[in-house]
């Protein structure tokens, strides 16, 4: 399963953050982030899911 969040992460990082925390304040964070730079997006999903 954490092998298609990581998937969703790479594809679309906001998605991928919401599949592993919901809409907090993580989800929030990373999807600023993805507005941002796409590939600041990606690190921050990737963490997030590898960290749980």
């Amino acid at each position: 399963m954490d092998l298609v969040r990581i998937i969703l992460a790479i594809v679309l990082p906001p998605l991928g953050v919401f599949f592993q925390v919901g809409l907090g304040g993580h989800f929030w964070l990373n999807i600023l982030l993805t507005l941002f730079g796409y590939i600041p997006g990606i690190v921050h999903a990737v963490w997030i899911i590898a960290r749980r």
